[in-house]
């Protein structure tokens, strides 16, 4: 049957045809639809080169005989509506192609979807859930996402924790133990691997197949609302992985949808994608257009989602299958016009590039003639980091520009330091491995490494399991070896990323100023010999300032002379070789007064004592004397003391 009033509107086809129609969610899909107080459910599929589509489901026996769909426009929007409420029901369309073969495709609009292996979509209503975060909302929208202070807890929901049974934990389980877990470690973020329905476990969600369908592996789309609402209650924000770049050629998928390249590029040079074996996305088709910018507006509006994290850019702004770099104009212009249209939806939304290319611009505003973004992950520094951590230390001098090179370009974009997923996985060891050395080196590097992370300008990324101290490299089809914290170094790299993140969100010289070059000063560049590094981070006001010396050697240095701004007594605010830490206690306990000799091209200079594998981080600090009733003086600090040695 037709009901007039429930179908299309001309205005929504033109726009979707047009590329501009953001909420196309709306428009196609399955929907359960009231009018007269009687309940229909819609069906509406772009399908341009069908000969004929037919609905089916549980409902109709999967019969499609008597259940074809009409052609609404040449453009190829075709629509059913039925004479009943299929909430809940099971079904697919049959697509009849040119070339008269019969495919059962997924609808690429559904809301929910079976659990694989299977592969049908649900009826399902979007609608419903009742929100208690309006406090997050309201908050985020008067905050300063460059400013602020940024640690994001990278996560992939299938291997976080599994339970004894060998059987994934639910939405509403991870928001009962994931979320306590990151909130005591200090992040302010979790990004979340794709969660958008896919077939293959071992793809992380990267080869999708239902991208306005939360993966049903860990429970219905309420159910992630419900753990994004606990996020936002307890003040974390939620980052999605989301991949505008290609999609899996399962069958049931979009590939080749209705018989034909729709989604994808005709040409199969532009169309393949070796690396993965997907399929590319046509960026400059207009209604793939309408498809991927619904999806992101779509999540921030019914599941809050505070921000994305754009897979491979770069696959996205040049040719994946050209020699050379060749520019995807498609491409640019896709990211430009995405990034416009959220940002004047929601101008608080984080707008994250995984881009390893040199292209300009890439956070500067659509406006000023760059992309659009306003964060970039740095995979320059953390490539160079990565590689000079695990270069024996005896040939550190010999890499000694490879901790230095990021500076030159820090302030060019607004950047995300990361130590992703990608970096923990297929061989290339865990973070705590990378390290070179014994046992005890191996856990000194790692705090070091993290603490210059936090010193270093951008706000911050780390995949789970590195708080934990893990040997081995991230598994993807089991948990993360919870047992380790039963053991005492593990336990003490633990306590020290929770101190590491209290410290880097309490000082405000660490995310301040991140993306200006005013925010940063090398004290000691050149130091090749001994392979320490100096410099300031600094805040808005002059004596807002905390120094760094880090010393990337076993070495252990008593006297060491550091030249400094501003006279007076410089307190140790943090040091990575504390004994509770797991380190040898080369600490400085007293505050260290500065002498009127220059040194390091700076006025005033301090004599401290350099932990091996280790960083000291000194903030300086105001004295005052008072009389007390025996009239001895007694100094005071106006700084907030740092935490009693043990």
């Amino acid at each position: 049957m037709a009901v007039k009033t429930l179908l299309p509107s001309d205005y929504q086809l033109h726009l979707f045809h047009e590329g501009n129609l953001y909420e196309s969610y709306k428009l196609l899909g399955s929907h359960v639809i009231e009018e007269n107080n009687k309940k229909f459910t819609k069906f509406v599929v772009w399908a341009p080169n069908a000969q004929d589509v037919r609905i089916v489901g549980d409902f109709n026996h999967w019969n499609g005989d008597g259940y074809s769909l009409n052609k609404m426009n040449k453009e190829g929007i075709w629509t059913i509506i039925l004479n009943e409420n299929l909430e809940g029901s099971l079904y697919k369309y049959e697509i009849i192609t040119l070339a008269g073969e019969n495919v059962l495709k997924a609808d690429p609009y559904a809301y929910f979807s079976e659990v694989r292996p299977n592969t049908a979509s649900i009826v399902y209503s979007i609608e419903g859930f009742q929100w208690e975060d309006s406090e997050w909302l309201n908050q985020k929208l008067n905050r300063n996402i460059l400013a602020d202070p940024i640690v994001i807890y990278e996560v992939h929901l299938g291997s976080w924790k599994i339970k004894e049974d060998g059987s994934l934990l639910s939405y509403k389980e991870l928001a009962t133990e994931l979320i306590p877990h990151v909130l005591e470690l200090g992040f302010t973020h979790i990004e979340l691997l794709p969660i958008i329905e896919h077939p293959l476990d071992i793809s992380w969600g990267y080869q999708g197949t239902g991208y306005f369908s939360v993966t049903s592996r860990y429970g219905i789309p309420h159910d992630f609302m419900f753990f994004i609402n606990e996020c936002h209650k307890n003040g974390l924000g939620v980052i999605l992985d989301w991949v505008p770049g290609h999609f899996c050629k399962d069958t049931h998928g979009l590939y080749k949808f209705d018989g034909t390249f729709l989604y994808d590029y005709p040409n199969e040079n532009d169309r393949e994608n070796p690396v993965w074996g997907t399929a590319n996305f046509n960026l400059g088709k207009n209604e793939v257009q309408s498809f991927l910018i619904s999806n992101v507006l779509f999540w921030i509006r019914y599941f809050h989602i505070d921000g994305f994290r754009l897979d491979a850019v770069s696959n996205l702004i040049y040719w994946p299958n050209q020699h050379g770099k060749v520019e995807n104009k498609d491409g640019a212009l896709f990211l430009k016009k995405l990034n416009t249209v959220v940002f004047e939806y929601d101008p608080s939304t984080l707008m994250i590039a995984e881009d390893s290319t040199d292209w300009p611009q890439v956070t500067q505003p659509v406006h000023y003639g760059g992309l659009g973004f306003n964060y970039k992950w740095n995979m320059g520094w953390m490539n160079d980091v990565l590689s000079y951590m695990e270069t024996p230390v005896e040939s550190r001098r010999s890499v000694h520009e490879k901790m230095t090179f990021s500076l030159l370009y820090a302030f060019n974009e607004n950047f995300v330091l990361p130590f992703s997923h990608d970096e923990v996985v297929h061989g290339k060891k865990s973070l705590l491995d990378k390290m070179p050395g014994d046992y005890w080196k191996k856990f000194a590097q790692l705090r070091l490494l993290l603490g210059y992370m936090m010193g270093h300008p951008g706000k911050k990324l780390l995949f789970m399991g590195f708080e934990l101290g893990q040997f081995s490299e991230w598994k993807d089809k089991e948990q993360l070896d919870w047992d380790l914290l039963e053991y005492d170094m593990h336990k003490k790299v633990f306590a020290y990323v929770k101190e590491l993140l209290k410290f880097y969100k309490g000082a405000k010289p660490l995310y301040n100023l991140d993306h200006r070059h005013d925010g940063f000063e090398w004290i000691d560049v050149n130091n090749t010999e001994q392979s320490i590094f100096s410099f300031i981070r600094k805040g808005e006001n002059e004596d807002d300032l905390l120094v760094f010396v880090c010393n990337f050697t076993p070495s252990v240095y008593h006297d060491y002379r550091v030249g400094v701004p501003l006279e007076g007594f410089y307190h140790e605010m943090l040091n990575t070789d504390e004994e509770h830490f797991g380190g040898s206690g080369v600490v400085n306990k007293q505050d260290i007064r500065t002498t009127e000799k220059d040194f390091h091209g700076k006025p005033y200079s301090i004599k401290l004592s350099i932990p091996p594998y280790g960083i000291s981080v000194l903030k300086p600090v105001k004295k005052r004397e008072e009389k007390k009733g025996d009239d001895k003086e007694k100094v005071y600090s106006y700084a907030f003391s740092r935490r009693k040695r043990k």
